[in-house]
């Protein structure tokens, strides 16, 4: 900020210097000196004349004329220096240079964004403060606000040191905080491109392409995570992201053997482990509905005519109580492609072990066109539902409705 006002303090005393000098180097001396210029030409002239008429006998006392013409000029001289002397008063220009500056930071004041500007430089003085309380365990959560201010001085910090992995690693991780994709993507992959080898990175970026949903991204990160399993089998982050991601697509059997390795490389005291039996003993549940499926209901979502798709994003599909309670029983989701969408849900889409589809004799069926992968609705998301079907039945759900 010092160097800001240096700046506008040289810029202004450039504008001065224009106003001023003309003052002291203007046509007033310009004026003196062709008067004098004049008058010297006059003197010469008339002197060469005076000599003619001597010569002629036309002037009795030579002598004496050219005294007197000496004389004039010189009477001349003082005159013209007192003249300039009462044009120029500098005390005049006291009142331009007042209107001169107070104008130029009047301006800037009004309209420069001032105010932005002293936050913006507060915010990274705090940045270490803000890392610090994000990365403490026990320090105390922050807020929206702060979360945004923590983003601004990272960006601020980065513009100025490109190369911080470490910064562009810790921006991504508030992008996936926030569901920022783009955000946390983009960060991601310019940490990676700084420290290539670096396997975390690797695990982070993967991360943030699979929370995307998209297909070409999704198996892009696949593959990253398997070639890194193939350099370092007991990396736990890899193995617990491709168990996941089996388990979103529906391959129980591959999912289990994954978390089977995990709780292999893990201490029989640790306590994921629980979580992981957990894990396995659902997806053995899911395996075996799976195989012997209970009825549900087969889904066609079809598009409004004043509906616009997004660029990217996802379609939630749901099931609901008859009772249109909020909580669904069961969910899909699945990629943007082309409408109608036809599939099925049943108690292998179910939410919770003891909320099955199949204990409902009747449902509501609702799609959602979701942007960011948040899975709260929020303004600008189209959606639309089902009337009530029986179970075993088929629904139609066209989706018109924008939610506000």
């Amino acid at each position: 900020m010092t160097l800001f006002w240096i700046c506008t303090l040289i810029l202004v005393l450039i504008a001065l210097a224009f106003f001023i000098m003309p003052a002291f180097v203007g046509s007033n001396q310009d004026q003196v000196a062709s008067r004098d210029e004049l008058n010297k030409a006059f003197f010469r002239d008339r002197l060469g004349e005076l000599k003619e008429e001597s010569v002629e006998g036309l002037v009795s006392h030579p002598d004496e004329m050219e005294k007197e013409l000496q004389q004039s000029l010189l009477d001349d001289v003082p005159v013209q220096k007192q003249s300039q002397q009462q044009r120029f008063r500098p005390w005049l220009l006291f009142p331009g240079v007042l209107v001169i500056i107070g104008v130029s930071y009047g301006l800037y004041f009004s309209v420069g964004s001032a105010k932005q500007v002293i936050q913006w430089q507060d915010t990274v003085t705090r940045l270490p403060e803000l890392t610090q309380r994000l990365m403490g365990d026990n320090a105390a959560p922050l807020t929206d606000q702060e979360m945004d201010d923590l983003t601004l001085g990272l960006r601020t910090r980065l513009h100025e040191r490109p190369d911080d992995a470490t910064g562009w690693l810790l921006l991504g991780r508030i992008g996936m905080a926030n569901r920022d994709l783009e955000t946390a993507q983009g960060a991601m992959k310019r940490a990676l491109d700084l420290s290539p080898s670096d396997p975390s990175l690797q695990v982070s970026y993967a991360q943030t392409l699979m929370m995307g949903g998209e297909p070409g991204k999704v198996q892009f990160a696949h593959n990253m995570l398997i070639h890194l399993l193939e350099r370092d089998p007991k990396n736990l982050q890899a193995i617990s992201l491709l168990a996941f991601e089996a388990y979103g697509n529906g391959d129980y059997a591959q999912a289990i053997d994954y978390w089977e390795q995990m709780k292999g490389l893990l201490d029989a005291k640790d306590s994921r482990v629980q979580m992981l039996e957990r894990s396995i003993a659902q997806a053995k549940v899911d395996m075996h509905q799976s195989a012997n499926p209970a009825p549900g209901v087969s889904v066609t979502v079809t598009l409004g005519p004043d509906v616009v798709l997004p660029d990217t994003g996802m379609v939630v599909v749901s099931a609901h109580t008859a009772d249109g309670a909020t909580m669904p029983l069961a969910a899909k989701r699945l990629p943007l492609s082309r409408f109608p969408l036809n599939l099925t849900l049943n108690d292998s889409d179910s939410m919770l072990p003891d909320r099955l589809m199949s204990q409902q004799s009747e449902l509501i069926i609702r799609a959602r066109i979701d942007q960011d992968g948040n899975v709260a609705t929020k303004a600008g998301d189209w959606f639309g539902e089902s009337s009530i079907v029986a179970l075993g039945d088929s629904a139609t759900v066209i989706i018109n409705t924008p939610y506000e």
